[in-house]
């Protein structure tokens, strides 16, 4: 189960259930994915809405690996999209809520 007060989302990628959460390392992984200097710079970056696929792939990844999943960047990409890229999308936009706060980081 995950902990919305740790940060952690839950999502299913085809018939696996994983946790995600941007641990500081994940963050970190990502200032240097992104070529970013800190973390405000971080999100202003995410704040923009504009992703690419790759740009999901290694939000995705860095979640997954944050939250203990062995899963390289190659992994992520092979995972199914149930639900397609709006549904993939949504749970990055959910995992970044969760990470930074935002409409979606409040428990139901």
């Amino acid at each position: 189960m995950a902990n919305r007060h740790r940060g952690e989302i839950r999502a299913t990628f085809g018939d696996r259930s994983f946790t995600l959460c941007l641990t500081l390392g994940a963050l970190a992984e990502l200032e240097d994915a992104f070529g970013v200097a800190d973390l405000p710079a971080l999100g202003e970056r995410f704040a923009t809405g504009r992703l690419s696929a790759r740009d999901l792939m290694r939000i995705l990844g860095a979640g997954l690996r944050g939250a203990g999943n062995a899963l390289s960047d190659e992994d992520v990409a092979a995972l199914p999209l149930a639900g397609g890229l709006g549904a993939l999308a949504a749970t990055v936009g959910e995992l970044l809520a969760a990470t930074f706060g935002g409409e979606g980081d409040r428990d139901p």
